[in-house]
């Protein structure tokens, strides 16, 4: 989608692709997190004027629930992409830590998981929702999946491995590399098997 905006009342109306902006916003959010970037920032970032920037998004609360949109649709979406391989529900909660452990660690100034700490800490309670709403939304979609194979140790399954990606995020905020990541993720890939009731 385009939007466009006069630049001044001379020569041609200047141009925004609006997704192109949704993904600007959404790496703005992720490596600084919600509280930490203004309205006028986002603007200037994203070439635009603050009046049209509500019109395309209404708010910056509209803004980040485009942005978390996006991420959960992208690669970063660690579970979705794990379960487009197919796999056995271990094999499939295996390849979601490793997911995490490659993309979390910092990379062009982001780190961590979007979803687990782009909200955490914000002083506005309906985004604070937001990020609760995907959290859980993640988390079912693991239950849901779980519970085809370990129908009664689904939930406490899913706990385990929505908690250990909250842990491998904030771990990759502090500063943890790939290597400390991927070693966690094996470790807690076998607790998940041993909790199963399988082999670790």
């Amino acid at each position: 989608m385009i939007a466009t905006e006069n630049s001044g009342g001379r020569g041609r109306p200047r141009s925004f692709d609006v997704e192109t902006a949704v993904d600007k916003a959404m790496k703005l959010f992720h490596s600084r997190g919600y509280d930490a970037v203004g309205v006028a920032e986002l603007a200037e970032e994203l070439g635009i004027k603050p009046p049209s920037f509500y019109a395309a998004f209404g708010s910056k609360l509209g803004l980040l629930e485009r942005a978390l949109e996006r991420y959960g649709n992208s690669d970063a979406n660690v579970f979705r992409t794990a379960l487009a391989e197919g796999g056995s529900v271990a094999e499939i909660m295996q390849r979601t830590l490793e997911n995490a452990a490659g993309i979390y660690p910092e990379r062009d100034g982001v780190a961590g998981c979007l979803v687990h700490d782009g909200t955490r800490n914000s002083a506005d309670p309906e985004v604070r929702a937001l990020g609760v709403t995907a959290r859980h939304a993640a988390r079912d979609s693991m239950r849901d999946l779980i519970a085809t194979e370990y129908p009664d140790k689904a939930e406490e399954l899913a706990d385990l491995i929505i908690i250990a990606t909250a842990g491998m995020s904030a771990a990759a905020r502090d500063g943890a590399d790939r290597a400390m990541l991927m070693g966690f993720g094996e470790a807690a890939s076998r607790a998940f098997r041993r909790e199963a009731g399988m082999d670790a």
